[in-house]
């Protein structure tokens, strides 16, 4: 039985699981910092990540014999601008996904290079948390910065270069840069021209399940990783994390409920979105998918556990969200701007409605209610371009959660499933790296082998009826503020 690593590059913390014979043994995981030097600001130090990485491995060694790991892979947050200068240092933070900074540059490519050209060149529109846009910023604010860059990179590829010596991407991850063709599945020379930046600057591109190469001599001396172990260089998390829930071929679809909320639907074939309210990017299969992401889903009812009530029992909070009604309470999840589908920077979270009745579980309940919306508007707007699943299995840490399962199941109005395992992210990097070494044909194949449902949830027909009117004032409330 062989042995295989899935590493989970996170916005909070790095998670590396331990495989074999396709089932999760062992795993461990380390958290670092995130930055916030100015209000919509968000950074990381890469060599956080690397520091993080390294220590885990070195505790997995204790309980594991790493020189018989056959394969490695990632799966890493999407959308961190990462740029090395000629002797490999970082230049500066990572700029992360979630950072709202390049609000005037996404505002350039949007209204000065025009989204139809955009969609045409890349298959999306910008929005503030893509490369392009961050691209722009550094070359207007930080010039000489920008003039230092010679390799510019993704989080998980920060890492493959590290442990393997390869400049190498993934489709999935490259598709959210915004100066990749989706459909052509190559680096889009028109986007390239508009950032001012050359392909000798960016990574050669493959298929996620793709093995890259194998482990340097200096990364196995640190880790006591074989030099025989293959590197499989992963995906983006949204895409990784789809292919640990087993959702890939056609008309499937997952839900992620961590610190960022996605509505992920599969395809074979490339998808147009001509609105740009939803992303058209590759899949880490081989096929495609369109998703929709909400910037604050997990992360909004973290800060409202966190900042304001200063507490981090979550069982009893949720515990107090069952026994509350927040009737005529509505919660707006925009805390940090929002994505899909309103592409909208300047929106801002708040309460409505909010009475001398109302008290703490009514507030924490709406809090939910509005990350369930916020998903909502997702879904809907997938129907709306003929986007039609009547199940998705879900993921993420709110999908521990019995009452969320059934909330946003009667909210959606579809069966919900959680899997069997936990770990969809690092899962999804055990199937990469499965594939990548030749353990299964297809990711297909690994999927369909290792992943399994293990309860279901169906929408209640008068809850779901109730929720419909309440999701209707929800949007109604965004637009009347946003016209304010």
């Amino acid at each position: 039985m062989k042995t295989y690593l899935g590493v989970d590059l996170g916005t909070s913390s790095l998670k590396v699981v331990v495989a074999r014979d396709g089932m999760i043994i062992d795993g461990e995981h380390r958290n670092y910092p995130c930055a916030y030097p100015e209000e919509g600001w968000s950074e990381q130090d890469p060599n956080d990540w690397l520091d993080a990485f390294v220590g885990v491995l070195a505790t997995l060694a204790k309980r594991n014999d790493l020189s018989l790991v056959a394969g490695i892979s990632f799966c890493g947050q999407m959308h961190g601008l990462v740029l090395l200068d000629g002797q490999d240092r970082v230049i500066r933070p990572a700029i992360l996904w979630n950072d709202n900074r390049a609000t005037e540059e996404c505002a350039y490519l949007n209204d000065v290079i025009g989204t139809d050209r955009l969609v045409s060149w890349t298959g999306n529109i910008a929005f503030t948390g893509f490369m392009a846009p961050k691209l722009l910023w550094v070359k207007r604010h930080e010039p000489e910065n920008f003039m230092r860059i010679r390799k510019i990179m993704l989080p998980k590829d920060y890492l493959v270069y590290l442990i393997s010596g390869v400049f190498a991407s993934d489709v999935s991850d490259s598709s959210g840069t915004l100066y990749f063709n989706v459909a052509g599945r190559r680096w889009s020379e028109p986007m390239l021209s508009v950032l001012g930046i050359a392909k000798e600057q960016l990574p050669t591109v493959y298929d996620s399940f793709q093995a890259i190469g194998t482990v340097c001599p200096a990364f196995a001396a640190r880790t006591g990783l074989s030099l025989a172990m293959k590197v499989v260089v992963g995906g983006g998390d949204q895409a990784v994390g789809a292919i640990g829930t087993g959702t890939v071929g056609e008309g499937r679809m997952c839900i992620s409920l961590g610190t960022s909320g996605v509505v992920f639907a599969s395809s074979s074939k490339y998808l147009h979105v001509a609105s740009g309210s939803m992303h058209s990017f590759c899949h880490a299969n081989g096929g495609y998918h369109v998703m929709g992401v909400m910037l604050s889903a997990g992360g909004s009812l973290n800060w409202w556990a966190n900042e304001i009530l200063r507490t981090d029992d979550y069982p009893s909070l949720m515990a107090e969200c069952g026994g509350a009604k927040a009737d005529g309470l509505w919660f707006l999840p925009y805390i940090n701007g929002e994505r899909s589908p309103i592409n909208d920077p300047h929106a801002r979270g708040c309460f409505q409605g909010l009475n001398v009745r109302h008290g703490r579980g009514d507030l924490t309940r709406a809090v939910v209610e509005g990350i369930c919306f916020g998903l909502c508007d997702c879904f809907e707007s997938m129907r709306a371009i003929g986007i039609s699943c009547d199940t998705a299995r879900v993921i993420g840490g709110g999908a521990k959660s019995d009452l969320w399962m059934q909330m946003l199941s009667d909210i959606l109005g579809i069966r919900l499933s959680r899997i069997d395992t936990s770990e969809g992210g690092a899962m999804g990097a055990v199937i990469l790296a499965m594939t990548g070494c030749g353990e299964y044909a297809t990711v297909e194949a690994g999927c369909a082998d290792l992943i399994k449902d293990a309860c279901f949830f169906s929408p209640d027909a008068m809850a779901h009826a109730a929720y419909a009117l309440k999701f209707m004032k929800y949007k109604a409330i965004y637009r009347a503020l946003k016209q304010a």
